[in-house]
């Protein structure tokens, strides 16, 4: 049986979450939204079935929940409500199937999402609710923390250690055996040469604290 996942946010990336769904051929019910009076002009209003509360009232229509939520402290709180109201409803990963990776050696955590086209290599570890977004590529024993988001395009070289919560912006580029500290952004296009503390954003060629 197909597994009915429903979808946490109401934006783009829920759309393309769908969409990668659609493709592994599962169902979503519908985007579910922590609060309907925030809900954007760019959000799918048709999409949208309630609130966080429709799913205590839906629980047994519901095989597993996925993130659909770009920002890395977002999803981090979103995740960290819904389990400890729902504990037993499933967070299983969604890898596109065009995505290429050594199924062998890698290890994926909970809630973990990979889009179309993402290249891994070898001996990646991917925490819970991290994102590698379309068309971004990992190096061998890379390491990308919980929660963390990395943004279409960027390439992530081999080594790499990347903390929790971090935003990686797109088309960056990250070289080998360089650490990321937990909560930092990596500004679009930067390339970054040495580690970067947590809490900081780095931002252009090389990158440098903002």
């Amino acid at each position: 049986m197909n597994r009915r996942i429903v979808i946490l946010g109401a934006g783009g990336q829920a759309r393309e979450l769908a969409w990668y769904l659609r493709d592994l051929g599962d169902v979503c019910p519908g985007f579910v939204v922590s609060d309907l009076s925030k809900l954007g002009e760019n959000d799918s209003r048709d999409r949208v079935v309630g609130d966080e509360t429709w799913i205590e009232t839906h629980i047994a229509e519901i095989d597993g929940l996925a993130l659909g939520i770009g920002t890395p402290q977002a999803r981090l709180r979103v995740a960290e409500r819904l389990r400890s109201r729902h504990p037993r409803i499933p967070w299983p990963s969604i890898v596109h199937p065009s995505v290429v990776l050594d199924r062998e050696t890698t290890k994926i955590g909970q809630g973990v999402m990979l889009g179309a086209g993402a290249i891994l290599t070898a001996h990646i570890v991917l925490e819970e609710m991290c994102m590698v977004n379309f068309g971004a590529t990992l190096g061998h024993e890379a390491v990308i923390g919980r929660g963390t988001v990395i943004n279409p395009g960027a390439n992530v070289s081999g080594g790499v250690r990347i903390g929790e919560g971090c935003l990686v912006g797109t088309g960056a580029k990250i070289l080998q055996y360089v650490s990321v500290g937990d909560k930092a952004t990596v500004g679009a296009g930067a390339v970054v040469t040495k580690n970067v503390e947590p809490g900081v954003t780095v931002v252009g060629v090389p990158a440098r604290p903002r």
